[in-house]
């Protein structure tokens, strides 16, 4: 008996467990030696990683898989990083589809951060062609690809590739493009490619500027995250995920981008949605106080319904969506489970349905199935809308 039954539920948010050197083997080989020098990923697997591997064939374990389906997390989920699993991952869950994200490339090595600007093309690309196969098994996989914007000129053509190869969705990352805003003009080419193509540019989160590590210095004792290291958030650095995804969308907004790409969705996951409402506050009466601003004249309406005719956004589980949904509008937000990552819960479902209690059953359905295919577009195919059995009905 699959997770989800009787209504159909597009999941915004699921992940690749990629084993490490993944990557490195969709590198081209000429930029390989350059790659492990700048980020240290050496392409060897490790003695715990290559037990995950071996457990993945173990017929025993296995056989455990439709029981556990969201109770095993990581690298024990089923389907994590063998493609050839995740179609019973997705019948086992019953989601009508999956967007599928990296894990170990959702900051594309900090390759940008550093100015690497060629090896930080090839990262992409090399990502976008390992998303592409993993998701190639099935038609409800729709793969990312991610566009780094550090090189204006290849942006579009990196772009262009990925929508190639079989990418259903355009990542950017939040943050600033090193030296020049996301707003920039020559990147045009590349919003008008997304349009055409009516696919949705994404952020996610590990695109963002981190909290500033004088911040985590407060003379106490070092609190770790809730993996036991230091490389993820804790309750304070978790504070930061909006910072750089309000200030991209006040200069996509504000300078025109999303006015001169109408048709353009775009998309914020697993970067939460709690900051909405102020954003969109906030928009309108910045844009009520400097009003005499020629740019601001030119904007078709108020920030806040730009933004809810091309903006959408998945609350974290624990956000109280209905209160969200009531300080936005109806349209905006999405439904993910993070899999199989421990931070979506093991009960996605229930903690959502809990805080859209009240709620009416359209906008329920806003959330977990029409407002997705609104955000992706011909990223969807029709085909996929709603569930065999609900098209039969």
């Amino acid at each position: 008996m699959p997770y989800v039954e009787g209504q159909t539920i597009h999941d915004a948010d699921s992940h690749v467990m990629e084993l490490p050197g993944t990557i490195n083997r969709y590198i081209e080989p000429k930029f390989r030696e350059a790659f492990v020098e700048k980020t240290g990923r050496k392409d060897v697997l490790p003695e715990w990683f290559a037990k995950a591997a071996a457990q993945a064939e173990n017929p025993e374990f296995l056989a455990g898989a439709e029981a556990n389906i969201l109770l095993r997390k990581n690298y024990e989920a089923l389907g994590a990083f063998k493609a050839s699993d995740r179609p019973k991952t997705l019948d086992y869950l019953g989601f009508a589809s999956q967007l599928v994200f990296t894990t170990a490339c959702l900051s594309n090595f900090g390759l940008e951060q550093m100015g690497e600007a060629e090896l930080a093309v090839e990262a992409a690309r090399a990502h976008n062609r390992m998303m592409t196969e993993f998701c190639s098994v099935d038609l409800r996989l729709l793969a990312t690809g991610y566009v780094p914007l550090i090189d204006r000129a290849r942006a579009v053509d990196v772009a262009r590739e990925a929508l190639a190869l079989g990418a259903k969705a355009l990542v950017i990352p939040s943050r600033h493009p090193k030296g020049f805003s996301p707003s920039h003009v020559e990147l045009d080419p590349l919003w008008a490619l997304a349009q055409e193509a009516r696919i949705p540019v994404l952020f996610h989160v590990g695109g963002e500027e981190k909290m500033h590590h004088d911040y985590i210095d407060n003379g106490l004792p070092f609190v770790k995250d809730f993996h036991g290291g230091d490389e993820n958030f804790t309750s304070l650095t978790f504070m930061a995920i909006p910072l750089s995804i309000w200030q991209t969308l006040s200069a996509l907004v504000i300078d025109g981008v999303f006015d001169r790409f109408p048709r353009l969705k775009w998309g914020a996951i697993e970067l939460g949605a709690s900051w909405l409402p102020s954003l969109m506050q906030y928009l309108d009466s910045g844009v009520a106080a400097f009003g005499k601003e020629e740019r601001l004249q030119k904007l078709s309406g108020k920030p806040s319904e730009i933004l809810r005719r091309q903006f959408r956004a998945t609350p974290y589980p624990h956000e109280n969506t209905g209160w969200i949904i009531e300080n936005t509008a109806p349209e905006m937000l999405l439904f993910s489970s993070d899999f199989p990552h421990i931070e979506g819960g093991r009960n996605p479902l229930k903690r959502f349905n809990e805080s859209l209690d009240g709620v009416s059953d359209e906008v329920k359905r806003r959330f977990y199935r029409d407002n997705f295919i609104d955000l992706m577009g011909a990223g969807l195919d029709p085909s996929l809308h709603d569930l065999p059995k609900l098209q039969a009905a």
